[in-house]
């Protein structure tokens, strides 16, 4: 038996975030996404945080097996700044061709893929989407201005939920691995929310 020894890279800072709306007609989750994906980069800080549930299963006095899932994730991203329509979009809000907002009411909030890019040391990344979102909360806190500059920023929390039959959650690409796809690039991994291996492959062979 033999020992390796590994030295991963370390995070060094947060990355773009991506934002794609589902195409659904019915309120439910389709899987059919717009053609365009939003890019900001806004995002001072992002908390990802798994709601498991782990439940024993008792026999003959012990712990016999445990049952472990994940409902859901909660993504809570602080940002400096965010798109007044993709905000108004993911809360449902009703924006008449005037420009009048009516929010807070009884609107349904859409379904949206969420992406996200952690910087590593050496040049590494890692590129996540989350396939099937919804917002959850944000927050609005304005100060006032004093003589030197301060940054106000917000927090968005995003749900994400199980997207497929096996309950994944999250779709990723770790370029710090050893098995990544040849030619990957941030660009190609984001030009629309991946679901599947296949859809990787077909990512990976754009030009």
């Amino acid at each position: 038996m033999s020992i390796t020894t590994k030295k991963p890279p370390i995070k060094e800072s947060i990355g773009a975030q991506y934002v794609c709306f589902d195409q659904s007609e019915n309120d439910e989750y389709s899987g059919t996404y717009s053609e365009e994906v939003e890019k900001t980069e806004v995002v001072k800080s992002v908390k990802v945080t798994e709601n498991a549930e782990n439940t024993d299963v008792y026999a003959s006095g012990g712990v016999y097996d445990t049952d472990s899932s994940t409902a859901s994730t909660d993504i809570e991203v602080e940002v400096i700044a965010f798109p007044a329509e993709t905000l108004a979009r993911m809360r449902g809000d009703v924006v008449d061709a005037g420009g009048l907002v009516l929010s807070g009411g009884k609107g349904v909030r859409p379904f949206f893929a969420y992406g996200k890019v952690v910087k590593l040391k050496r040049g590494k990344v890692r590129l996540e989407w989350y396939p099937k979102c919804k917002l959850s909360e944000n927050t609005d806190e304005t100060k006032t201005r004093e003589e030197s500059f301060s940054e106000q920023t917000d927090t968005i929390t995003i749900k994400a939920y199980p997207f497929n039959e096996n309950d994944d959650i999250k779709a990723m690409v770790d370029t710090s691995a050893q098995n990544i796809p040849e030619g990957i690039t941030e660009e190609k991994f984001f030009a629309k929310p991946i679901l599947t291996k296949e859809d990787l492959a077909a990512a990976v062979a754009t030009e």
